[in-house]
């Protein structure tokens, strides 16, 4: 069935672990799992990779309100709400304990909305380990900033792995949630938000779902020039900055990327906003297309699954916007993957034995190569440090593609 043809919902349903990718629009049979109460009994402790970077990694939570927009999906509960993490390079030894990777409720609804409640109990996606530290002592000088959106339904906690490769390597990193767009994403006074965007593309007539879904990532990209707008306003005398350590952000040095739509936001907030240098879509259908002006002749890399993905694919925005695409730009594909490789999904799966038997890349592998390439293009597009990654395929990551069409 042709991805643009489906709801946002079914697509994750017949992409998400570990089920395979629906045929004729039915899901198939998964494979046997462990149930959650075996997995339990294990004690099974889940954990991020290490990043690789020369620094430590500290954590904030920033709760963000834009009281100039009024939230597109529920406009009675008033102005459009965001929750940042914001992940910073650190000096070792600094900080208290380790940052939470999500709520157990978070969990509990992500786990519900994947249909995957028997392999896993919220608890132990809860309590990923991460290596992240609330209130570790920053260390000095001024950094690029990476804004990063997570995919339609999905919390920003599942972009973990990526936002602490970058803080480790030198980057100020903003993972967002935005509001009524995930299956669960908690916000301050003890609410816990759920995707009111994701029923109303579920029940939309199916000629009126690419434009709801264009709706989303213009609407990310908004999101996206506000957080920005927020991090790098010089104080005021009547205002403190939106976040304690906002001095270290070089406001010259700007990127955003995000996951499936959240990468199509990346795109469509580089074509509305100058400041934002550098963008990358990891497997995103651009619903909201590049211009055709391009994005004025600033950097993009597009980094997706081979079977999907690739010039000739069901997909055809990847290759109307990479014509577009006025700059240095990469399209890279990988062989082996899936709609979820680009996240912190497979990794922690394969800890508990559970594999996507429509993406056989393993979870170690998908972690390094989505860390590698878009650190990589940042590094070589922000911060001017040459990245032979970037040149061409080479012999130690068989599985990436460089598509030239």
């Amino acid at each position: 069935m042709n991805r643009l043809r489906r709801s946002a919902v079914a697509l994750l349903l017949a992409l998400t672990l570990p089920l395979p990718v629906a045929a004729a629009g039915a899901a198939a049979a998964a494979p046997p799992q462990p149930g959650a109460q075996a997995v339990a009994e294990a004690h099974t402790r889940l954990e991020l990779p290490r990043p690789t970077g020369p620094y430590a990694v500290g954590r904030d939570t920033l709760h963000l309100v834009d009281k100039q927009r009024r939230d597109p999906w529920v406009p009675s509960t008033g102005a459009r709400e965001l929750m940042a993490s914001m992940y910073y390079p650190a000096r070792p030894g600094t900080g208290g304990t380790r940052a939470p990777y999500m709520t157990t409720k978070e969990a509990q609804l992500l786990l519900e909305g994947i249909k995957r409640t028997d392999v896993l109990p919220p608890e132990v996606l809860a309590g990923t380990r991460v290596h992240a530290r609330t209130g570790a002592r920053p260390i000095g000088g001024r950094h690029p900033l990476v804004v990063l959106s997570p995919g339609f339904t999905l919390n920003r906690a599942t972009l973990s792995l990526l936002s602490e490769e970058l803080a480790s390597r030198g980057y100020v990193v903003a993972l967002l949630d935005h509001a009524y767009e995930s299956f669960g994403a908690t916000f301050p006074g003890g609410r816990t938000l759920t995707c009111v965007a994701c029923q109303t593309v579920e029940h939309a007539p199916e000629g009126a779902r690419k434009k709801l879904m264009a709706k989303v990532a213009t609407g990310r990209a908004a999101d996206i020039s506000f957080v920005i707008d927020t991090l790098t306003a010089a104080p005021g005398r009547h205002h403190a900055p939106a976040w304690r350590h906002s001095a270290m952000i070089d406001p010259k040095r700007i990127g955003a990327a995000g996951h499936s739509i959240g990468g199509n936001g990346a795109a469509s907030a580089m074509a509305a906003d100058e400041r934002i240098r550098a963008g990358v879509n990891m497997d995103g259908t651009f619903f909201a297309p590049v211009p055709r002006s391009g994005l004025d002749g600033r950097p993009f890399l597009m980094l997706g699954a081979l079977n999907g993905h690739a010039p000739g694919d069901d997909d055809t925005t990847w290759l109307r916007d990479w014509s577009r695409l006025d700059g240095w730009k990469r399209w890279l594909t990988v062989r082996g993957a899936g709609h979820f490789t680009f996240i912190d999904v497979p990794v922690l799966a394969a800890q508990i034995g559970v594999t996507d038997p429509t993406a056989p890349i393993s979870g170690k592998r998908s972690g390094e190569i989505t860390r590698d390439y878009v650190s990589a293009f940042f590094d070589r597009q922000l911060r001017g440090i040459p990245r032979p990654l970037l040149d061409g395929p080479s012999a130690a990551n068989p599985e990436v593609v460089f598509q030239n069409p």
